[in-house]
């Protein structure tokens, strides 16, 4: 289960980020590519931020779709299957524009 190393990574930048202030939320970028289980995630952030200076700061997932472009046709295509194949004419010669993210977005903290 890799969520729960990409949890510890996400817990670890959002600690450095916060600098020893409380952290209400945390928002990640996540590609489909990335093949990971939103809801999953969640769950081991709860697991990984327990009894840490983290507990109680939400997770905030946003998926982000594949898209590629066509190098033959120039077409964008958003994909909902991971082939990497362009819908307009069915070429396999693309490149990822987006859905390999894995990002951290933001580190909400509470100041005063």
């Amino acid at each position: 289960m890799h969520e729960v190393a990409l949890c510890s990574a996400i817990a670890r930048i959002a600690h450095a980020t916060a600098d020893g202030l409380p952290v209400e939320r945390v928002r990640v970028d996540i590609g489909h590519l990335r093949q990971v289980v939103p809801d999953t995630l969640r769950h081991c952030w709860e697991m990984v931020v327990f009894d840490t200076l983290l507990e109680g700061a939400t997770l905030e997932v946003r998926e982000v779709p594949t898209v590629i472009e066509c190098r033959s046709c120039g077409a964008s295509t958003a994909l909902q299957e991971l082939t990497l194949v362009c819908s307009a004419c069915r070429s396999t010669d693309t490149t990822v524009l987006a859905g390999d993210e894995l990002n951290v977005t933001s580190v909400d903290v509470t100041v005063g």
